[in-house]
């Protein structure tokens, strides 16, 4: 019965921390950056016509861009596009993707956003596309 209750509480510490340490994962701007400007600025140049600058936008706008998850105009969902099955299928085009190829989809996209708030119209460091 001891060893029982000393297994559950010991799995329950783990999951304890396991979420904690999930929850405390510190967002890369830098990367961010190098994955929003050679793959969605890329895309975005040749296929869309235009790049969508960081500083095009208030810190609130992309947090709202963001939170709705809805890439072009509501088309698709924009977590598609830093996903891993998005960047295996243009890795061999572009070096960002293939050199993210194995980051968590959930870290990505923390990297961009934090790439996009910083470099926001009100950010610490407005930002362009190039």
């Amino acid at each position: 019965m001891k060893t029982r209750q000393l297994l559950l509480t010991a799995l329950a510490a783990g999951l304890i921390g396991a979420s904690f340490g999930a929850a405390a994962y510190d967002a890369d701007w830098k990367r961010g950056r190098i994955y929003y400007r050679s793959v969605c600025t890329a895309c975005h140049a040749a296929q869309t016509g235009g790049s969508i600058a960081p500083s095009t936008m208030t810190m609130a706008q992309w947090e709202s861009y963001l939170k709705a998850d809805k890439h072009a105009a509501g088309k698709d969902s924009l977590k598609k596009y830093v996903g891993k099955d998005y960047r295996a299928s243009i890795r061999s085009q572009n070096k960002a993707a293939d050199k993210f190829a194995d980051v968590p989809d959930a870290e990505l996209l923390e990297d961009v956003k934090a790439f996009v708030i910083k470099g926001a119209k009100d950010g610490d460091a407005p930002a362009s596309c190039s």
